[in-house]
């Protein structure tokens, strides 16, 4: 098979530097440092945006791009994730990460699947916001555990943890329903095979 062509263009290499950028964010949870595992995870998630901005205007969609960057926001927020585990203030147990993760590697795997059989099985909207809100719930999160650090802010991280409560069963729900809705989509796309 012959070698892509292009493979080391810019949205590529953001893809790239989530990983770096998960190792850092890991570090900077296990150190309850919370700013720096707040800026690490908003950089990371902006390079995300402008690796598909990238691509899309300046036509450097590639294979490489479509398997990896979502691949990349898996393992950086299911890094993430695990790392908070250790971080009882989180909000997060067990069952919770292992949901997520299971849900990521599924659908991964169905996906794989799939498009060795030659059809498309791209991310839809269910999946988009999905992500979004485990994006919007480890922002909130990292910044409640930042506040309840500050004493002047401490009431203001009490308040923001109750709706980081919620985020996270939000958002638990959707990567349950949208896990489902993939599964669904992948046994219609077999069985029409």
């Amino acid at each position: 098979m012959a070698a892509e062509p292009n493979l080391w263009t810019t949205p590529n290499w953001l893809t790239i530097s989530r990983l770096p950028l998960t190792v850092l964010l890991c570090l900077f949870i296990h150190l309850n440092w919370w700013p720096a595992a707040l800026f690490t995870f908003v950089i990371a998630a902006i390079t995300d945006w402008i690796d598909g901005w990238w691509a899309r205007t300046f036509g450097q969609l590639s294979m490489f791009g479509r398997t990896f960057d979502p691949l990349t926001d898996k393992v950086l927020l299911g890094s993430a994730f695990i790392f908070l585990l250790a971080v009882p203030a989180s909000g997060f147990e067990p069952w919770m990460t292992a949901v997520v993760i299971g849900r990521e590697l599924l659908v991964t795997g169905l996906r794989g699947y799939v498009e060795t059989l030659g059809k498309k099985f791209g991310a839809d909207w269910f999946g988009k916001l999905k992500t979004i809100l485990q994006c919007v719930t480890l922002i909130a999160v990292l910044l409640t555990l930042w506040l309840r650090e500050v004493p002047a802010f401490d009431s203001f991280g009490n308040l923001l943890g109750t709706l980081q409560f919620g985020l996270i069963y939000a958002m638990i729900a959707a990567t349950v329903l949208s896990g489902l809705q993939y599964i669904t989509k992948a046994a219609r796309l077999i069985g029409a095979y």
